[in-house]
């Protein structure tokens, strides 16, 4: 049986043995090859939800607010952040008693859409509208609900009234614009809007975007150009076309930076940690590799309402037979540390008083004994009515290290008795329809990315179970409904004293690590492997993307 070593050797001898491609020829300087590993499956912001769909609208979209590089909230859409100083921020009463509050917003001044209509609170209120309607299946649903509703003063000023009384009421990260003069007619018929959206069945339209670029044209599941928008307000960029290519397999991705076919390979969807390591052994001289740990968990989603994985014992089970401190130190040379639940020790809210699962199999194996898979029939585990213990895990083909780490985990249950079988699906596939309609009928492994403090509501709550019926809204793909969760999430938003966010922070964690809807396996640390012409990429570490300053990019 292989071990984990025997898999690590294969990956270093491939390594070793591979060629290095000849240098292309240089390219003009005024233009840009990002290579990824993902194609997003689709390119609406509040209907698609993709790190490499973060990757393009930080280049032809600007957030009303955003955490920066330095973990700083910061204005980009709007003029200054609100305040309860400045008498932006107020409480309001809603009409049916409860504590809320009312925040003010000024839209910043020139802000414009690629086609020259301006940015106005028009625009404000009709993504509200949508955003509203559950038929439209808009992603992030609670953010619309809570916004019990607003109004606009003129074309740039408008209050938002909150029927919460929530500690963070000015981040308005997710609220994304959409141009109220190009979408309306799309969302005449709410339930028809995800496939009418013109992001989708026009994504070249200059109208749709307002940031330093837009896009250009689009070769599905292959390429995306951008190109400078004339109506950007800001800073004018440097690069007259990025092109941003799809390369599904990370092996090839490295071998067509190497062959000049790319430029720059983007840390937020890009190669592996372990092959960045290798890469700047072999290549440091050329290409300045930049390592950056952050808010990106790597896990394993359980889908709950499989009989075999709803047992409690057999989650644990499922942990505790995992080496992760193996798959960290060996595969990543310790720069991908374990993690016990999926907020990161660098958040501020970290707690470590949570359950461990060290890898133990011995406890493994006496677990699964109490959850009845006692009957071992040729290595593998049945339960008193003959079934095996028998699940799937499914992740992103092509992605050299995911793939080996289910290797690991897949060797590593075999050894406690579980038959684990892989099947794995394009990235396009898994994200735009298997993982989001809940079709998963075991594991599933993929990252989230998260800004700091990020409270899990739309990935923990029970109300963000995604539905036919919700038109599939919400991130809970596993289907977890615990109350004392739930009860922690909603206190966690509106008890804003040091000493209650605390409470409520360490009782999500705890909970977490209890029930483990997810098998946590560890933080990646993403490698950004830049030409050694490129400057002013800064990595953030956490789910907003370096591409929101891309106007900042420069050829040396």
């Amino acid at each position: 049986m292989l071990k984990l070593k025997t898999f690590i050797a294969a990956a270093v001898l491939a390594t070793a043995l591979g060629a290095t491609p000849a240098l292309a020829q240089e390219k003009a300087r005024d233009e840009l090859v990002i290579g990824v590993s993902q194609f997003p499956q689709g390119f609406h912001p509040n209907l698609a939800s993709h790190v490499v769909l973060s990757l393009i609208n930080g280049m032809t979209r600007r957030p009303f607010t955003v955490y920066d590089a330095d973990w700083k909230l910061i204005c980009m859409l709007c003029e200054t952040l609100p305040s309860r100083a400045a008498g932006t921020i107020r409480d309001w009463t809603t009409p049916d008693g409860e504590d809320g509050l009312e925040v003010d917003y000024t839209i910043r001044p020139g802000a414009t859409w690629g086609d020259g209509v301006p940015i106005t609170t028009r625009d404000v209120a009709f993504t509200w509208a949508i955003g509203r309607d559950e038929t439209a299946g808009i992603n992030n649903q609670e953010l619309y609900r809570r916004m019990e509703k607003i109004v606009a003063h003129d074309d740039s000023r408008f209050t938002i009234f909150w029927n919460k009384r929530t500690c963070n009421a000015e981040a308005i990260n997710d609220f994304e614009l959409v141009p109220a003069h190009l979408e309306a007619e799309a969302a005449s018929e709410p339930a028809a809007y995800r496939t009418r959206n013109a992001y989708d069945t026009d994504p070249t339209r200059a109208g749709l975007y307002f940031g330093p670029y837009r896009i250009a044209s689009v070769e599905p599941g292959a390429t995306i150009t951008l190109e400078p928008n004339p109506t950007w307000w800001g800073k004018k960029p440097a690069f007259k076309r990025i092109t941003v290519r799809t390369i599904e397999n990370t092996a090839a991705l490295e071998a067509n930076l190497l062959s000049g076919e790319i430029d720059y390979i983007a840390g937020e969807d890009g190669i592996s940690l372990d092959q960045a390591i290798a890469f700047e052994k072999r290549h440091g001289d050329r290409f300045n590799v930049v390592f950056k740990p952050g808010l990106f968990y790597e896990h394993v989603d359980l889908r709950l309402d499989n009989p075999i994985l709803e047992n409690l014992d057999v989650r644990r089970a499922l942990l505790h037979a995992i080496d992760r401190t193996a798959i960290s130190e060996r595969l990543f040379e310790g720069k991908q540390p374990v993690a016990d639940t999926f907020v990161h020790p660098l958040d501020a809210v970290h707690t470590d008083d949570v359950r461990k699962y060290p890898f133990d199999p011995d406890t493994a194996r006496t677990l699964l004994d109490a959850a009845g898979w006692t009957d071992i029939r040729k290595g593998i585990r049945h339960n008193a009515a003959g079934e095996p213990l028998r699940i799937e895990i499914m992740t992103t083909a092509g992605n050299r290290v995911r793939e080996l780490v289910e290797q690991v985990i897949q060797s590593n249950l075999r050894e406690v008795g579980v038959d684990l079988r892989i099947r794995n699906q394009p990235a396009r596939v898994l994200f735009g329809q298997t993982i989001r309609q809940r079709e998963f009928p075991g594991m599933a492994m993929f990252a989230w990315f998260s800004t700091p403090e990020n409270i899990p509501r739309t990935t923990m709550h029970s109300s963000m179970i995604p539905t036919a019926e919700n038109g599939w809204s919400g991130q809970n793909y596993t289907g977890f409904a615990n109350p004392v969760m739930d009860e922690a999430i909603d206190r966690v938003e509106v008890e804003c004293g040091a000493e209650a966010q605390t409470r409520h922070w360490t009782t999500i964690q705890q909970n977490y690590a209890e029930q483990l809807p997810v098998l946590p396996l560890y933080f990646r640390a993403n490698a950004f492997v830049m030409p050694d012409w490129l400057s002013g990429v800064t990595p953030t570490g956490h789910q907003y993307p370096s591409t929101l300053w891309v106007e900042n990019w420069t050829a040396k």
